[in-house]
């Protein structure tokens, strides 16, 4: 970058890392950061505060897990709780910073960081200072430093609320805060200090298009910080364009490696088939705490996590399928230590911040060099060690022969392994004697087992209820009775006059008006039917009898 200084500091290992206070750090983020036991700076930390909180453009990179949020998170804090001796905007409850994160996952945790930094912090807002888009006017008046985090998987009304009751800094991903700029609730034109965190990610995920509209709408001058851990071409365009002079700060040594020194890496070629009965051995090793498992789709995710719960183990899974409430619930959990096992897909590789996971496994193959580095970076974190294994399925090894070029790992071919494999449980420190699940299955019964038989039960008692079926509102006996009084009527009205099949209908409705109306049946000759139902002088239950009577008459 022909514009930018590249600041070149080789650290001795007797160097001793300066505290915050040291550095100039306002005494109210030191005092919270020492309540938190956070007192000593790392390498990002040390060479970035100077310049940031001079308010210098700089580009910070550094591996995983080095510090980069207090890098660029604590300059950005003292300038805000020092906003009229830094030369920060006047406090008026619209924003002044703005960080831009890939992840919802990252957004949390960069929120997280920020909110313990600036817990005893307070600033005092510009007279007549409006309290959000339609609130009162303040008047000078003095209160605590606000962070919010605006990010997508969320209901837009709470977002909207904290932005219009007002704030100081804004955590996002590009989406939503495109969004909310484009509908007038977020406040670009006053914002002072932007920070790009994992550039180099939001390149991958195709964000870099809404980067560039979010920074065309923010004011000049301001004060820009990008953090990456890697710096490929268009990210090395998006610093030319958009930042001033920055200083560029590497903050690793020259012979050091993309991963820490501090994390075991162990590769084994794995049969599909027995990798979930080898993850379960590998989480039975000695000393084994928290423990990260990467895949590379959602539905193997699922999978895996579902298949480690039938085994007994304790274990939480984060992929796209779930909603924003059930990931941050299961990531929360593993914070908190319920689980001890996160099944994540590649979203969750960036922006898990926990100091003491001790396991990262690579269920599946990572697609490239930086994917591995970003995954394993979850273990090894602020000094400590760490084991990353990575199974190699026979189709996925020449992905792995390009990320042990890449990163000279010098294992080229991984040994063919399975869950017995004696390597294996030596250098895992796994004990001989453990399986492949933790709660026992259930215990095949004993043939000489006598088992008590259940006394028989009483046979149930017979219904006395009878049931009978009528028809018409007559009893069967009834029904069939009635069907051969009207076979025998048939019969006789076939050699009878008209006369007499009148006669015979007159008597029936006499007989019929004591008792029940006999049911109406249907009778074939529709048309003779009708003719004789209409010149017949009798009731409606003697049509029948008399349609059937007239051709009889006929013939």
């Amino acid at each position: 970058m022909s514009d930018s200084a590249v600041q070149t500091t080789i650290v001795d290992e007797t160097h001793t890392a300066p505290t915050f206070a040291e550095l100039g750090v306002d005494e109210r983020i030191v005092s919270a950061l020492a309540d938190d036991g956070k007192t000593q700076t790392f390498a990002i930390q040390e060479l970035t505060l100077p310049l940031a909180m001079g308010g210098d453009d700089l580009i910070g990179q550094a591996r995983t897990g080095m510090g980069k949020t207090y890098g660029f998170g604590i300059p950005l804090l003292h300038r805000l709780a020092n906003a009229e001796a830094t030369g920060v905007r006047p406090l008026d409850n619209t924003p002044r910073a703005l960080i831009i994160v890939p992840t919802r996952e990252l957004c949390v945790q960069v929120t997280s960081d920020l909110e313990i930094a600036a817990r005893k912090t307070d600033v005092t807002l510009a007279p007549g200072a409006g309290s959000g888009a339609s609130g009162p006017k303040d008047t000078g008046t003095n209160r605590m430093l606000k962070i919010t985090s605006i990010y997508g998987g969320r209901p837009y009304e709470a977002q909207i609320a904290e932005l219009q009751s007002g704030v100081d800094v804004v955590v996002g991903t590009p989406g939503r805060l495109l969004d909310l700029a484009q509908q007038g609730h977020l406040v670009l034109g006053k914002v002072s200090i932007l920070v790009l965190d994992e550039a180099d990610e939001m390149l991958d995920l195709g964000f870099l298009p809404d980067i560039e509209r979010i920074m065309s709408a923010l004011p000049t001058p301001r004060q820009t910080m990008l953090f990456s851990a890697t710096m490929p071409g268009p990210i090395v365009t998006l610093a030319r364009t958009f930042l001033h002079r920055p200083t560029h700060i590497r903050a690793e040594n020259a012979n050091d490696s993309a991963v820490h020194d501090r994390t075991k890496q162990y590769a084994y070629r794995a049969h599909a088939l027995d990798k979930a009965e080898l993850v379960a051995r590998i989480l039975q090793a000695d000393g084994r705490g928290a423990t990260m498992i990467f895949t590379r789709t959602k539905r193997t995710t699922q999978k895996v996590a579902d298949d480690l719960a039938e085994r007994g183990f304790k274990v939480g899974a984060v992929h796209g399928d779930l909603g924003q409430i059930a990931r941050e619930k299961a990531l929360g959990r593993f914070r908190n230590g319920t689980i001890d096992v996160l099944v994540a897909t590649d979203v969750a590789a960036r922006g898990i911040d926990i100091d003491d996971v001790t396991h990262v496994i690579n269920y599946q193959c990572p697609e490239d060099d930086k994917t591995y580095v970003h995954r394993i970076g979850r273990t090894g974190r602020a000094g400590r060690t760490g084991i990353a294994v990575t199974l190699v399925d026979w189709d996925e090894l020449h992905r792995w022969e390009l990320i042990d070029k890449a990163l000279g790992l010098g294992i080229p071919e991984p040994a063919e392994t399975y869950s017995t494999s004696e390597h294996l449980h030596e250098e895992m420190s796994i004990p001989d004697s453990v399986t492949g699940r933790i709660v026992a299955a259930k215990p095949a019964r004993d043939p000489n087992e006598t088992r008590e038989t259940r006394e028989d039960r009483e046979p149930r008692k017979r219904s006395t209820r009878t049931r009978r079926r009528t028809r018409g509102g007559q009893g069967d006996d009834a029904a069939s009775a009635e069907t051969t009084k009207s076979e025998t009527t048939k019969s006789e009205t076939t050699t009878s006059t008209t006369d007499d099949a009148e006669a015979k209908t007159s008597g029936d409705d006499t007989a019929e008006g004591t008792s029940k109306p006999r049911r109406r049946r249907r009778r074939r000759g529709g048309a003779n039917r009708a003719t004789a139902g209409e010149g017949s002088g009798a009731g409606s239950d003697a049509t029948p009898v008399a349609a059937q009577s007239a051709p009889a008459a006929a013939e």
